[in-house]
């Protein structure tokens, strides 16, 4: 019934499309194989792309060719650059999504990608011979061959949902859960274990009284995540979010429910996202706290169907109800479905080569959730990588491996591969140590090369990136030889609060401000417009940040070379980590449990950042 395939991804959510998409692109015979074939690319939790460093991750993503940054842009319905006040290193793009365009466009990407085939069942279990994957079993009773294996089967795996006292198997609320696949492997010889992941209940968007509410805007300018020039979703076109806040009345009543929990009642054995904890594990963690922020989300342009963000929740429905509709502006709510946790099996990343190809079963691959991360930006990068590898693995090619240096997807599976994790990994920009380097706004100039040479990035996207370098060499160029009168900048530095300017000044120097911006003078001096009227925004930008920023990325560049060799330096074995007021609390517990007996050591520990390492290795005069 089946041809042999070079490659079989298991899973078709945000792991399996980028590894399926990779893989057929790259040249190789792809099955896609999913238990609902309605469901590729589900957003299960929150309709949203993107936010503080999964931005950074999903441009990178784009710029190595892959499909999320293009779905992404043609399906958002609000966009914001996170953190604009901060510095470039922490800018994160982020959208609201329309939930079913998303998915409705990721099926429509990947079924005009040649080379990619589809099958829906569920799969039971692996075919191994000598120590090496050669297909998949299938809860039809097919097997199906195939040179690699990409397994991606995020909260599926022996998944049970609960909802209070109720509990029932399930990858996600209606979907039945995976099975058989765990036990084959446990019996091979891998170590698996148990998390746990929650969702909020979605709410009538038509019972709420958003007059109650803050109104939270998208950006003037959209930037989008695709370095290509997609058709932009225009400014004024975008749905608002709203912005509302729990308070002590409700925390009282969701107290209530804490006797039939089955977080507090050690029902769910799992452990769940320490930085997307649930409502009610905020309220007794954070009990000094009167209130918490929700974020009120609209799921799509076509439908009312609210995501209550920050209200993920397992206690029983009618608690979750009855503590809603003392929120302001959800007095009148109306519940579509309610929240509820899912357990699931995970395997401990560390299982992993840094190819994500197993350790004990060659050209078996494992990407997303089922590594112990979470977050539908971090699973999409791992399938990226997963289906290169596969295909390299494949073809006898030696595996792709991003450097801590080179990309947030490079730092995301070194932590995974080095130092594991016990709770669902999430990115954050403080686990990047080298983040000045690693920015949205660089990820082409970055990452495409290497993306083309595999065969994924298009020749049109090289073309821009040199396109692009060329424009930052003249821009560059322009702004050491043009002098600004003083005369001319007067009314702008008015405008922006900045001192008046005395003597005439090279514009590389007046950009060195901290409140100066590029664009800004552009709109407001003529003559500089002028000059600057064939660059885009984007080349402008990025030449203006290496400028600005040029001896802190100097620095930086500098501790890449040298923190390569500080990867065995001795900690003294009494070394007091109390004294060091620096370290994150995180950092302190991990380091005097573990007792690491080098700086390698200590940077792979699960919840170490790389910013805790290098305040060790200042205080230890290196």
């Amino acid at each position: 019934m089946f041809p042999e395939y070079d490659i079989i991804v298991v899973g078709a959510g945000h792991a399996g499309c980028e590894a399926a998409a990779a893989a057929a692109n790259m040249g190789s015979k792809v099955l896609l194989i999913t238990m609902n074939m309605q469901t590729i690319a589900q957003m299960s939790c929150n309709p949203a792309m993107g936010g503080i460093a999964k931005g950074q991750i999903l441009r990178e993503v784009d710029a190595m060719g892959g499909y999320s940054g293009i779905v992404s842009d043609r399906s958002m319905i609000q966009f914001r650059m996170l953190n604009r006040s901060k510095g470039p290193a922490m800018w994160s793009p982020r959208v609201q999504s329309d939930r079913m365009l998303f998915s409705t466009t990721w099926r429509e990407m990947l079924e005009n990608t040649p080379n990619l085939d589809f099958y829906q069942d569920m799969v039971s279990g692996l075919l191994v011979n000598d120590g090496c994957v050669n297909g998949v079993k299938t809860g039809l009773g097919h097997e199906i061959k195939g040179k690699a294996v990409v397994l991606t089967n995020g909260t599926f795996l022996n998944g049970v949902i609960h909802i209070g006292e109720k509990q029932f198997g399930g990858g996600r609320v209606a979907e039945k859960a995976a099975t058989g696949i765990t036990e084959q492997l446990v019996d091979l010889g891998f170590e698996s274990a148990r998390l746990k992941t929650g969702t909020p209940p979605r709410i009538d968007g038509r019972s709420l009284d958003y007059s109650k509410m803050e109104e939270q805007k998208g950006d003037e300018f959209i930037s989008g995540f695709s370095f290509l020039e997609e058709n932009k979703l225009l400014p004024k076109s975008q749905k608002s979010c709203w912005v509302t806040y729990t308070n002590t009345q409700v925390h009282e009543i969701l107290k209530t429910g804490f006797n039939s929990s089955p977080m507090f009642q050690g029902r769910i054995k799992g452990t769940g996202p320490r930085y997307c904890p649930s409502i009610e594990d905020k309220i007794n963690r954070f009990a000094e706290r009167d209130r918490h922020q929700l974020f009120v989300e609209p799921e799509g342009w076509n439908t009312v169907e609210i995501y209550v963000n920050g209200f993920s929740t397992s206690l029983p429905e009618h608690i979750q109800l009855k503590a809603l509709k003392l929120v302001p502006g959800f007095e009148n709510c109306k519940m579509f479905r309610p929240g509820y946790a899912i357990e699931y099996d995970y395997f401990p990343p560390t299982q992993l080569k840094a190819s994500l190809e197993t350790k004990l079963i060659k050209n078996l691959f494992f990407a997303g959730q089922i590594n112990g991360t979470t977050g539908y930006e971090e699973a999409a990068c791992q399938g990226l990588m997963a289906g290169i590898n596969a295909y390299n693995a494949t073809h006898n090619a030696e595996p792709l491996v991003l450097k801590r240096s080179e990309a947030y997807i490079g730092v995301l599976i070194d932590d995974l591969i080095n130092k594991g994790t016990d709770e669902p990994y999430r990115m954050f920009t403080s686990r990047a140590e080298y983040r000045t380097l690693l920015r949205q706004d660089n990820a082409d100039l970055r990452l495409t090369k290497i993306g083309y040479k595999l065969g994924l990035a298009s020749q049109k996207r090289v073309d821009k990136v040199i396109e692009k370098e060329s424009n930052i060499k003249n821009i560059l160029n322009l702004f050491n030889s043009t002098t600004i009168e003083p005369t001319e900048a007067e009314t702008y530095l008015l405008q922006i609060g900045s001192s008046k300017m005395v003597v005439k000044q090279k514009l590389a120097q007046l950009l060195l401000r901290p409140s100066v911006s590029i664009l800004e003078m552009l709109q407001s001096i003529p003559s500089l417009s002028e000059i600057f009227k064939n660059f885009d925004r984007e080349s402008l930008e990025q030449t203006e940040i290496q400028t600005k920023y040029d001896t802190y990325l100097q620095k930086e560049q500098e501790l890449v070379n040298k923190m390569s060799m500080l990867e065995n330096l001795q900690i003294p074995s009494n070394f007091d980590y109390e004294k060091l007021v620096s370290l994150s609390t995180e950092a302190k517990q991990k380091f005097k449990k573990i007792q690491p007996q080098t700086l390698g050591q200590a940077s792979r520990i699960s919840g170490v950042n790389p910013s805790d390492v290098q305040i060790l290795m200042i205080y230890m005069g290196r």
